[in-house]
């Protein structure tokens, strides 16, 4: 069975006191969803934060939750690494977004479908996407050497992937609905606009390229 999550990488949140946040290790990949605790809402909130306005040994830290928000509407795009995961449970097999793949850039997927451009997936380790007819195939790592790995790919049907874009931006309505609620109890002077530049920066609820059909992929 194949499983495709939204994620975004965890910040290192030793020490924040901001909001609360769930005790998840930092760097390691979270997945945004409808179904998220709140601490998980606010570890995704704190990692945006993170990687949207850095941490400078030039600016004071952020004294309250409103004035790190504010910080990070000032920036021209709010942003973090991420991007889409998956997981074929019978292979045992993960593929996860590699460094620096940002978030946003989930709908390049679409790419695939409308015109066979294969989206890049980041770095270190960098995920393997071949394109073979009408069948897209995945491996963890091994995206520049010359010849694939020699363990078995995640094989997705072309044809397959409007609907795994469609139940992804799904689960980020999900994550957007959250948040707006969480920053309206966090943030309220804020919460519209921080839920507009979400929605905008992550690309959340614009409409995808084309209409087409197609279930959840099942491996090949």
């Amino acid at each position: 069975m194949l499983i495709v999550d939204i994620v975004l990488e965890t910040a290192d949140t030793t020490g924040f006191t901001l909001w609360p946040v769930a005790g998840l290790p930092p760097y390691r990949p979270l997945a945004l969803s409808g179904r998220m605790t709140p601490d998980e809402v606010g570890s995704a909130m704190a990692a945006l934060a993170r990687h949207t306005v850095g941490a400078s040994d030039d600016d004071p830290p952020a004294p309250d939750a409103a004035a790190l928000v504010r910080r990070m509407l000032a920036e021209e795009e709010i942003s973090v690494d991420g991007g889409l995961r998956f997981r074929h449970t019978g292979l045992d097999v993960t593929v996860n977004p590699g460094c620096c793949c940002g978030l946003r850039d989930w709908r390049d997927w679409s790419s695939l479908v409308t015109d066979g451009e294969v989206p890049w997936l980041g770095h270190d380790p960098t995920p393997r996407v071949e394109l073979a007819e009408a069948t897209v195939r995945l491996w963890p790592d091994g995206g520049f050497a010359a010849e694939p790995p020699p363990t078995r790919p995640v094989g997705i049907p072309v044809a397959d992937l409007p609907g795994i874009l469609r139940s992804v931006q799904d689960d980020l309505r999900g994550f957007l609905g959250l948040v707006e609620r969480w920053a309206a109890r966090r943030v309220p002077d804020q919460a519209r606009e921080l839920t507009d530049r979400l929605d905008a920066d992550l690309a959340v609820t614009a409409p995808l390229p084309g209409r087409h059909t197609g279930g959840l992929a099942q491996v090949v």
